[in-house]
């Protein structure tokens, strides 16, 4: 028995895949990759009950659908606690896709096969880092995962679609759309059209044409979820002041242009999905090319002995990566939902070829390197006080609750404090003054520099001993105080 076909390995696999999911972003903090904003959404559901349209810390119009906002806001009711709330739903997607991705491969291609496929979504650089981010990419790659499955399984065992499935189909867009609007299309409709064209092209002569088979599900499902969205999109634009220009013109139509959002090149995603995805996209190239070798780098033939299942996991993964490129905004995360669909066409490949020697060593390098690289992550964030900002706001709250403070936080550059201090708005500095000299506020959190001005105005006020730690030690002047009675 080799070390792959040894239960004990998948348990062993699994529960550091578990753990990187778990302790990847530790210290946890809301200050990069917009978590705040995201993070601010169910706040505001909650506090202020606007369960349709939010906004940004800074009082802009937040620019994504709500779905995954209603599910922490029903979160935190249960837990009553924000960090589990706003964390949970990531961490739950990514290991449900993990099950979800495990399972499907083991039926196709195998425990060994679906043991690399775990393996390789699971010990990578992009998904320990997504698995508890307070943002909407986890979920929304469960949601495309789920989607190009079920095609997978109609191509794989040439069935018809039913009005079942479809329905199934349109459950999932919807929340796709709702998730993150209709970048779901990027993802899905590129490599459905490639494969209805293959499977056109590939047909026999004078075959009757069949349903069984189809990558494509009809069509009632894709205008019915979008109709869905755009009920929302209009009523955004109709009752909500700047939805058009933030979400409309800025959050979607900006990212087709280069002006709006920063373009970045075209083979930009390429390279970094090579970096993020090892060893394991060096592992399918190697795969592929000793396949190719096997048959005098004849690519012809490797394509007709390529069964449907494997070409639709193939046009999935490329048709989403190329249109993906095609796009001028770009950022490494947004290329995550091609991540799954890549593992299962690694589980195909290795299940062909069954190299076992290889993807051993692939294994034990992942978990050197993503292991490696996660604790490096963990243990430098903690020393470098990566969380400082937060654990100031969790002590400022802890001292305001035990001396009844009234507080506000005046108007700063970090969306994140807002929300450490549990508050929904920020107060600006003018109203701050008028405020604290009619003794309606008992303390205020500013900044260094904000608060060496508001000094001189606030009466029989002085700087207490809280103050947020250096998160860069060149930079003295960041950082925030509390201001007291």
């Amino acid at each position: 028995m080799s070390l792959l076909e040894d239960r004990r390995t998948l348990w062993v696999v699994a529960a550091l895949i578990i753990l990187l999911f778990a302790i990847a972003n530790l210290p946890w903090h809301l200050d990069d990759y917009d978590q705040a904003k995201q993070a601010f959404t169910s706040f505001e559901m909650v506090k202020k009950g606007h369960w349709l349209y939010q906004h940004t810390p800074h009082e802009r119009v937040a620019t994504k659908p709500p779905l995954v906002g209603w599910i922490s806001a029903a979160l935190f009711a249960v837990t009553r606690s924000w960090e589990i709330a706003w964390r949970l739903p990531s961490l739950v997607a990514a290991l449900a896709l993990a099950f979800v991705l495990f399972r499907a491969a083991k039926d196709a291609y195998g425990k060994v096969a679906a043991l690399i496929a775990l393996s390789a979504f699971g010990l990578n650089l992009l998904s320990p880092r997504l698995s508890t981010l307070v943002r909407t990419d986890m979920p929304l790659a469960l949601v495309i995962f789920l989607i190009g499955l079920l095609i997978w399984q109609r191509v794989r065992h040439e069935d018809e679609w039913k009005l079942r499935d479809q329905v199934y189909v349109f459950v999932l867009l919807t929340a796709a759309m709702l998730i993150k609007g209709p970048i779901v299309y990027a993802f899905l409709l590129p490599g459905i059209a490639l494969f209805q064209l293959h499977r056109g092209r590939t047909r026999r002569p004078r075959a009757p044409k069949t349903n069984s088979g189809n990558a494509w599900p009809g069509w009632w499902p894709w205008v019915a979820s979008l109709a869905m969205f755009l009920i929302w999109v209009g009523g955004g634009i109709r009752f909500q002041p700047g939805f058009y220009e933030e979400v409309v013109m800025r959050e979607f139509v900006g990212r087709f242009g280069e002006t709006i959002h920063r373009p970045q090149p075209l083979l930009f995603y390429l390279p970094h999905l090579l970096h993020k995805f090892a060893p394991w996209s060096v592992l399918m190239i190697g795969i592929a090319a000793i396949g190719l070798r096997s048959r005098n780098w004849r690519l012809r033939s490797v394509l007709r002995e390529m069964s449907p299942g494997t070409f639709w996991l193939l046009y999935w993964s490329v048709g989403g990566l190329i249109v993906m490129s095609l796009i001028p905004s770009k950022r490494v995360d947004r290329i995550f939902p091609v991540i799954p669909p890549l593992c299962l066409l690694l589980a195909a490949q290795v299940a062909l070829m069954r190299v076992y020697r290889w993807s051993t060593i692939a294994l034990a390098f992942a978990i050197l390197f993503t292991g490696g690289y996660t604790g490096w992550k963990v243990i430098t964030g903690y020393r470098d006080h990566r969380d400082a900002l937060a654990v100031f706001g969790r002590n400022i709250r802890h001292e305001a609750e035990a001396h009844h403070w009234r507080y506000e936080v005046v108007s700063a550059k970090d969306e994140g404090l807002l929300l450490y201090l549990r508050k929904t708005n920020f107060i600006r500095p003018a109203d701050a003054v008028t405020e604290w000299n009619t003794r309606n506020l008992d303390a205020l959190v500013a900044s260094k520099e904000k608060a060496a001005v508001l000094m001189r105005d606030l009466q029989g006020a002085a700087l207490s001993q809280f103050q947020s730690n250096e998160r860069e030690q060149n930079d003295q002047d960041r950082g925030y105080v509390l201001i007291t009675r």
